[in-house]
């Protein structure tokens, strides 16, 4: 059997506003309470769309992951990480993070949890190993909050920041904007281009993590793009990037 999924009032994600946002693209990340989900409703948006965005926090994941007796077996070749790991925070949102991902991978393929194992690719992004393989999947973290995509249907990449950063901190983009980006952020008021540079910055981000690090800079990625960015508990600001493979 897949995953047991109730659904389950969503927290407060709210998706942004504006132009980055395709109309019926995305909905708003689906908050998980813990691995009861609501995994019914993410297993909707993928069976819909291709693809499913959840989000939690580490603590609302922490009973259910220190006392499950499968946690050694799920974190797998993680395990020593895990236990090497000096810091509780980085343990925990390592284990949580690990537990999502199988979670989601898990209603992604329809399968029975126990059934999926994780494993990095060659360029050390998360992958399903084989013969569970059909799968795409994502993770994103910031502070206590924890991102996952999963993808049927093409690459997909997440990105979370606070949502009020400092846009003069930010490192320099994936690429560079384009005239018409850098027209708009001009036009903007001061206040406005904060918010819209953090968010082009933030699906940019995304966009790159979907493509991996291995993609040849500005080359164009056959198939169609999709993006978004959402606001999360009011204090995250999440991007999600789709690469729908024709």
């Amino acid at each position: 059997m897949a995953p047991t999924r109730h659904t389950h009032p969503a927290h407060p994600a709210h998706p942004a506003d504006g132009p980055d946002r395709p109309d019926g693209a995305f909905g708003a990340p689906l908050y998980l309470q813990g691995p009861e989900g609501p995994w019914d409703e993410a297993g909707d948006r993928i069976e819909d769309t291709g693809h499913a965005l959840v989000c939690t926090t580490w603590g609302q994941w922490l009973a259910a992951v220190l006392l499950d007796p499968a946690l050694r077996p799920l974190l797998g070749d993680d395990w020593p990480r895990f236990r090497q790991t000096p810091a509780a925070a980085g343990r925990l949102r390592l284990a949580v993070s690990r537990f999502v991902m199988t979670y989601a991978a898990a209603t992604a393929l329809e399968v029975p949890v126990h059934t999926v194992e994780l494993d990095h690719g060659a360029d050390g992004r998360p992958a399903v190993r084989a013969p569970r393989a059909g799968v795409e999947i994502a993770l994103a973290h910031c502070g206590e909050l924890i991102v996952v995509g999963v993808s049927r249907t093409g690459p997909l990449g997440v990105h979370a920041e606070p949502a009020d950063r400092d846009v003069r901190t930010l490192a320099p983009p994936a690429r560079p904007w384009t005239p018409q980006e850098r027209s708009v952020l001009d036009a903007l008021p001061e206040d406005g281009r904060r918010e819209r540079l953090l968010r082009l910055w933030t699906l940019q981000e995304a966009r790159a993590r979907a493509l991996g690090p291995g993609a040849a800079q500005g080359a164009p990625a056959a198939g169609e793009w999709s993006a978004a960015t959402h606001l999360v508990q009011d204090r995250y600001l999440v991007g999600e990037a789709h690469l729908l493979r024709p």
